[in-house]
């Protein structure tokens, strides 16, 4: 199963960083957006995995206009969804 989680980039003096307002914790850093998009992923589905194999919930992904409304972000974030593979045994 696949879902959705949104991922704030923003833009470093020499890179990028990114995080997921709804895996608190969860981070990732890339030379460029594209390699941030793809490295948040990677962090993205091992967090998810490490929670249920620690027995805990997956966080519900909100959608763009919850954070849009209430987050703050500035005219250079920029605002992505991530596509992450849910681990299976979270499904049973």
């Amino acid at each position: 199963m696949k879902t959705r989680y949104l991922v704030v980039i923003e833009k470093g003096e020499a890179n990028y960083s990114a995080f997921s307002p709804d895996v608190p914790g969860c981070i990732a850093t890339g030379n460029s957006v594209e390699a941030t998009i793809d490295e948040m992923r990677g962090a993205l589905e091992f967090h998810l995995e490490s929670l249920v194999e620690n027995g805990e919930s997956l966080p519900k992904a909100k959608g763009l206009n919850f954070y849009v409304r209430d987050m703050g972000t500035s005219d250079e974030d920029i605002l992505a969804h991530v596509v992450v593979n849910i681990p299976e045994t979270a499904l049973a």
